[in-house]
């Protein structure tokens, strides 16, 4: 089968206008699919130049198939119907490796069409190198590579105003733009460069925070089907969900430029990212954490099963719809459509999540996701909410490690390990109550900030549902849930 090609395959052509740090398959099903039907369906003609951020070389990149590849996107819509769609992206132009070719990397700055960057370094991305230099061959980290293109850049341009750069960081940290930057201007003062660079890079280029949402999973175990379907060979197809959310804050200049308006409501330029930060960790990552020890615990083993189970897709439910909304900020029709759809999410018959994959460091995932919610609702309403101490307590049981003759492994910190190593066998024998347990476990102020046992009532709700799911199975300890 011939492998995929611009030759065999002719279309659309674009003009090189973004630098894209990262040649991933989260960018290439999130980035540079929504460049591709803006290109397609707005005219923004937005052509992508891939550069490999890291010192690896590889024999095969997407050069070998002139910067095509396939999206599978599949899931379920708002409708709740299984969609399964592919489409050719044509927005990538070419992939650059710095490291083997560095005036080709660097010659991206001379171009004066190029307008925008996006990237994806992972998390650990956005550092600072102290033994970079700017002749460097070139810098190792992210931020010091593209100090040295926009060095290279104001320089060509004579600092030309017009000649600044959009940056658009899509790495999971907070405030991914403002550190960006500040990485950037790190580098121009550790490199002494002067300071009209610094005043241009802060006048005149703009590092936009954002936040990314969709879950990619990459090359699809089912690639020869696809193939035979498409008619053509692709080694960088990629597999992604239905669901997407881009939320970009920073000035109007961006969706301006690329015509943003058109991918409304999934992308959202805004003035504060904050509340849909808090939007995102309190109802998706919130709702995953809450679920995983109930359901796992009721005997499923994956979260699309946890939601076709009519009890536990109702729990999830009345927690985030009673429990979780009402504690955020956002207007109440939009925290519910967003619930809507991480629930549809949870249900994708494409994607089978195991529920202990997830339940790595729940101790930290709960304190970080829930708790605020937890005494929020708490403040807001004068009792302890219901679902998510039972969500608490669940958690507590599922450090146990087993149930009857069913043995799990637990992942988390050694600390907690440990403590519940002590802990749980002497419930076990009877040696202490249920509610010693929770005790010692919510008076470790050094985890969650405070010393939780002195919140009136938070012991006692917490150590009743952790009574009632020993004693009775979790099954039965839900039905006791109003």
């Amino acid at each position: 089968m011939q492998r995929l090609n611009r030759n065999d395959f002719p279309g659309a052509h674009y003009t090189d206008r973004v630098i894209q740090f990262g040649e991933g398959n989260f960018l290439r099903a999130f980035i540079d699919w929504q460049l591709d039907w803006l290109n397609q369906h707005q005219a923004t003609d937005a052509g992508v130049v891939v550069v490999r951020p890291r010192n690896r070389v590889v024999d095969d990149s997407l050069n070998q198939q002139d910067g095509l590849f396939t999206t599978l996107i599949r899931g379920l819509n708002a409708a709740g119907e299984r969609v399964s769609e592919t489409r050719l992206i044509r927005t990538i132009n070419r992939e650059i490796q710095p490291y083997q070719q560095l005036d080709a990397f660097l010659a991206l700055a001379h171009a004066p069409q190029m307008r925008f960057v996006f990237s994806n370094t992972t998390e650990a991305g956005i550092v600072f190198n102290p033994q970079d230099q700017l002749d460097g061959a070139p810098a190792s980290s992210f931020p010091g590579k593209l100090t040295q293109l926009l060095w290279a850049r104001f320089n060509h341009f004579a600092a030309a105003s017009d000649k600044g750069w959009l940056v658009v960081p899509c790495e999971l940290i907070d405030n991914n733009g403002d550190t960006l930057r500040a990485r950037v201007l790190q580098y121009s003062q550790h490199w002494q460069l002067p300071a009209e660079f610094a005043r241009w890079v802060q006048d005149h280029c703009a590092f936009y925070n954002t936040l990314v949402d969709r879950i990619v999973t990459g090359y699809p175990a089912d690639s020869a089907e696809i193939s035979a379907q498409l008619g053509y060979e692709d080694r960088y197809l990629v597999a992604g969900e239905v669901y997407y959310q881009f939320v970009i804050q920073g000035p109007d200049t961006l969706a301006q430029e690329l015509k943003l308006h058109a991918l409304a409501p999934e992308v959202k330029m805004v003035d504060d990212i904050t509340p849909y930060k808090a939007q995102k960790v309190a109802i998706l990552n919130g709702a995953h954490t809450a679920l995983v020890p109930v359901a796992f615990q009721a005997g499923v083993e994956s979260v699309g099963e946890a939601m076709s189970d009519a009890q536990l897709a109702g729990f999830v439910d009345v927690l985030l719809r009673e429990e979780v909304i009402p504690t955020l900020d956002l207007p109440r029709e939009e925290l519910h459509a967003f619930a809507d759809a991480v629930q549809r999410r949870f249900r994708n018959p494409f994607i089978r999540h195991a529920l202990l994959s997830i339940a790595l460091n729940s101790m930290t995932k709960f304190r970080t996701r829930l708790l605020p919610q937890l005494l929020l609702a708490q403040q807001q309403t004068g009792k302890w909410p219901e679902r998510l101490t039972f969500a608490f307590a669940a958690l507590l049981a599922f450090y146990r490690g087993e149930q009857g003759d069913r043995h799990w492994p637990l992942q988390d910190d050694e600390h907690w390990l440990q403590r519940f190593a002590e802990l749980w066998p002497a419930v076990n024998h009877d040696k202490q109550t249920p509610e010693l347990l929770v005790r010692a476990v919510l008076s470790d102020a050094n985890h969650w900030g405070e010393d939780l046992t002195q919140r009136p009532g938070l012991v006692a709700a917490v150590s009743q549902n952790l009574q009632n799911i020993i004693v009775h199975g979790m099954r039965t300890a839900l039905t006791q849930l109003r």
